[in-house]
């Protein structure tokens, strides 16, 4: 596995990948900075009129605990916003590799697995609808653990372990469906689910790394194109003994 990583970070240096680079960095730049307004815009309105809002529904004894309350998710969630490169990349790769994951797997194949069966690309749809699904799962997530931030680090910690679930299930599957149909890509990685949640947490330390973590799409998909291939080729070698006569 470390092996894998390697050479997906090796790679990701390599003349090829250079222009996906710069074009996934620059799609992963536009949308943090849509994510931040958004995030701010909401931040503004859980502090002013959702809080107004609130009051009016459960009355004026419920101003005191609103109003501490809402300065404690204007903390919190500020405090995640000036943290963003860490907290919002998650989200913003996965989008980001929706767009990109066939044109880095399709390299990673013909580069270290030149007689092997080339993927079919996965259609943009599916791999768009696949990303918003863990963009949104990870936004969830960082919502969820921003208040838990200032507790010794839980928050970071229970972050960090379910980044490195959503994204390892994301790449490992875009990465699988090019070679299955997607329910037996998804069931793939349900069977090996404790590898893929451990390579994940490969891709989950890389995208907690400011500005590095702007390459993740290539460093994940790179990766589970590996991880992928070794995979299956473990499978082959416990399937093909039980098919050969005499062997049994």
């Amino acid at each position: 596995m470390l092996d894998a990583a390697i050479q997906a970070v090796m790679q990701m240096f390599t003349r090829p990948f250079r222009t996906v680079l710069l074009k996934s960095i620059g799609l992963a730049l536009a949308l943090l900075a849509v994510l931040v307004i958004l995030l701010y815009r909401l931040l503004t309105w859980l502090t002013t009129s959702g809080q107004t809002w609130a009051e009016g529904l459960l009355g004026a004894m419920a101003h005191g605990p609103l109003a501490i309350l809402g300065w404690f998710v204007w903390f919190a969630l500020s405090f995640g916003l000036i943290a963003g490169a860490i907290f919002l990349m998650p989200a913003i790769t996965a989008l980001v590799a929706g767009f990109f994951a066939d044109e880095i797997a399709d390299t990673v194949e013909r580069t270290h697995y030149p007689l092997d069966p080339p993927g079919v690309a996965v259609p943009i749809g599916r791999a768009i609808i696949e990303g918003v699904k863990i963009a949104i799962l990870a936004l969830a997530v960082y919502l969820a653990c921003a208040p838990f931030l200032l507790f010794a680090g839980f928050g970071a910690a229970l972050f960090f372990v379910a980044t490195a679930y959503l994204l390892g299930r994301q790449y490992f599957e875009l990465a699988a469906m090019r070679f299955h149909p997607v329910a037996d890509a998804k069931a793939l990685r349900r069977i090996h689910a404790m590898t893929v949640f451990i390579a994940g947490l490969f891709i989950a330390l890389f995208v907690s790394i400011p500005i590095v973590n702007l390459a993740t799409p290539l460093f994940g998909t790179a990766f589970m194109v590996h991880m992928h291939k070794r995979l299956m080729g473990r499978q082959r070698e416990l399937i093909e003994p039980e098919r050969r006569p005499g062997l049994r």
